[in-house]
């Protein structure tokens, strides 16, 4: 009987090796389905960064030369690891670690230039997963739907990836597709992130993190509804109709479900390709400048953010009847709803970073969570120094050496930032997130803090702010005194534009006749 038992046991345990091997051969069999290998792949990655904070800055004098060298290597060698980790687990780690990536402002330089590659390195699901997504949500084939589906995803990212298509009807359409494994997947990951987290927070007290963790358990599931990603769309475009440069894909809602989103196929180049704009003869200036009005109307505005502008989610083209230059905007799954008190405390704060009442800046900043550390949120909030902010950050364009302090400081302030962060209302999270994303825009087109941006955002400071006292108004007296102060606000900005507009002339007519002076024309 023994030797049956162990012959059973031996042909039993060779049936299955070759399942595995066969199964994995094939793609059927993925280690990352196991919840083990997720597990003890996150543990041991946490507890390798944390050995190596704890170890290799432990006999350095604080803040001398060598620690802060010592340091960046450490950041560095953790970042790598947690990049590989983010990679490897996919899905929401990745989905998380792109969100570190875009605080450029708010953590170490060496954590955010390593993680922006998961934008580009997200995984892509076979066309056998895609066909099986499909036909479990629409309840068809591919090719009952489809006269053509390009095999070759447009682009892939973590939680989904997006096809071009052409419907039975002959319409041409992008089709987004879920990949399979993340939902069922994300809550135990977001589970075990939150674990880590704790565990890391008993080694590092000074480090709070639970912003991070509370934010993904509250988007992740709205950004795993395509059919919320569709009534985002649709809401945007809605409320920013009177914007003729933008436009916002429509959604097929026939051939729409949870997990598949159908919409109109629009191309365009990436909004930081400033060659792509050079070469199609489109204004790189009036682009960001019609970039930095929509995000002012829905953050100050209408309280309603597109929280994800990335290059690969914005994207720009020459209108092809009108030759306009537009702005596409895409992936509409990540949205922050403001609450009307924050928006108005934010619009509030703003208008005194502006111009430059450094009173209200402590008062509104104390309102919005900041506390005694109101400075340190003013630089997060424009990141500038607080020297410049003291002086006015309207009034002098960011250097390229304070852009380097600033990225500097956030290695050095990183435990009062993440007090700050955790202590925050949620909603600033994703402003923060999304004014990083933005900077990295307009500095890549060379257009960062100009003046005019600046007066683009006072505007619709003012106008929110009217709004907010009118409605609350109880006499047409009252509502007629407020609209006149925001008609008078409102050209005062303009006057305004129009000086340094004027100023800007004279002094490129100033150095124009200083040239023809200095190189005069050859005869």
């Amino acid at each position: 009987m023994a030797r049956k038992a162990l012959k059973l046991a031996s042909w039993t345990s060779i049936a299955l090796a070759a399942s595995g091997i066969y199964l994995y051969g094939n793609k059927y069999l993925d280690p990352n389905d196991f919840g083990a290998v997720r597990v003890g792949r996150a543990v041991a990655t946490t507890a390798a960064i944390s050995y190596d904070y704890l170890t290799s800055l432990r006999h350095v004098p604080y803040g001398s030369e060598e620690y802060l060298q010592l340091r960046s290597k450490v950041h560095l060698r953790s970042a790598r690891r947690l990049c590989e980790l983010c990679c490897a687990n996919r899905g929401t780690f990745i989905k998380v670690g792109q969100h570190l990536g875009a605080l450029d402002y708010l953590l170490p330089e060496e954590y955010t230039s390593t993680l922006k590659v998961l934008h580009s390195q997200a995984p892509q699901s076979s066309m056998q997963e895609v066909c099986q997504v499909i036909r479990e949500d629409l309840g068809k084939e591919l090719h009952d739907l489809f006269l053509s589906f390009d095999d070759t995803p447009l682009g892939a990212a973590s939680l989904a990836q997006v096809h071009k298509a052409v419907l039975r009807d002959g319409r041409t359409v992008a089709v987004k597709v879920q990949h399979p494994k993340v939902q069922a997947q994300s809550s135990k990951d977001i589970l075990l992130m939150e674990v880590l987290v704790l565990a890391v927070k008993q080694l590092f007290p000074e480090f709070e993190f639970m912003w991070l963790v509370d934010e993904a358990k509250k988007n992740l599931p709205l950004e795993l509804d395509f059919l919320n990603e569709g009534k985002n769309a649709e809401k945007v475009a809605q409320m920013l109709k009177h914007f003729d440069f933008l436009k916002v894909p429509r959604i097929h809602w026939e051939l729409s479900t949870k997990r598949v989103l159908l919409m109109e196929f629009v191309e365009g180049g990436q909004v930081n390709d400033r060659a792509y704009m050079e070469r199609n003869k489109i204004n790189v200036d009036e682009i960001s400048r019609h970039l930095g009005k929509m995000y002012s109307e829905m953050i100050f505005v209408n309280g309603f953010v597109h929280c994800d502008p990335h290059p690969g989610n914005v994207l720009v083209r020459k209108h092809p009847v009108t030759g306009k230059a537009e702005i596409i905007l895409l992936d509409h799954g990540l949205y922050q709803v403001l609450t009307e008190a924050f928006r108005i405390d934010y619009c509030h704060l703003w208008q005194s970073l502006i111009w430059t009442d450094m009173e209200k800046v402590k008062r509104y900043s104390q309102c919005l969570g900041a506390g005694e550390l109101y400075p340190l949120f003013a630089c997060m909030l424009t990141a500038r120094s607080w020297d410049s902010v003291n002086r006015g950050i309207s009034h002098a364009p960011v250097t390229a050496t304070e852009d380097s302090e600033i990225r500097s400081n956030a290695a050095s302030y990183l435990p009062q930032i993440s007090q700050l962060l955790n202590h925050v209302p949620r909603q600033m999270l994703l402003i923060l997130k999304t004014n990083d994303l933005l900077r990295s825009i307009e500095a890549a087109l060379g257009t960062r803090a100009s003046a005019s941006s600046f007066l683009n955002m006072s505007r619709c400071c003012v106008r929110a702010l009217a709004k907010h006292k009118k409605k609350n108004a109880r006499s047409f007296f009252t509502r007629t005194h407020i609209a006149f102060g925001e008609a008078v606000s409102l050209w005062q900005i303009s006057i305004y534009e129009l000086i340094l507009h004027v100023k800007g002339l004279r002094l490129v007519s100033w150095l124009s006749a200083l040239l023809c002076r200095l190189f005069p024309a050859p005869h």
